[in-house]
């Protein structure tokens, strides 16, 4: 069965406030995330799935590719359009999760038209 988006919180972080204090982190460093953060709200009125769904996205993207420049820079080579400046400044104002969306379904685009070897 399943866990509650709490219990496993729980489970991997002790409590929210630790959750959100890794994601702030997260968000301080300035290399994954834009500064879309509502100041007067904070992390901590963020329900707990999307918190954790927010994590884990951050900590692939992380380990993958480092930094969010990375990442649009890898979208751009799969659609073949690195030199593309428009194309580059549309990703740049999208969100990291929605980036790694786009990364994952145009990856698998790819790798179904790829010929097999």
């Amino acid at each position: 069965m399943k866990k509650t988006p709490l219990a496993e919180i729980r489970a991997r972080f002790e409590s929210k406030e630790k959750l959100v204090k890794e994601l702030k982190a997260l968000f301080d460093k300035g290399d994954l995330f834009t500064e879309r953060l509502n100041p007067d709200k904070g992390l901590a009125h963020v329900s707990n799935a999307k918190l954790l769904r927010l994590y884990d996205t951050a900590m692939e993207v992380k380990e993958r590719f480092g930094t969010r420049k990375k990442l649009i820079d890898d979208l751009l080579q799969l659609t073949q359009r690195t030199k593309d400046e428009d194309y580059r400044a549309r990703f740049e104002k999208w969100g990291l999760p929605r980036l790694w969306d786009e990364y994952k379904s145009i990856a698998r685009r790819a790798a179904k038209t790829k010929p097999a070897s």
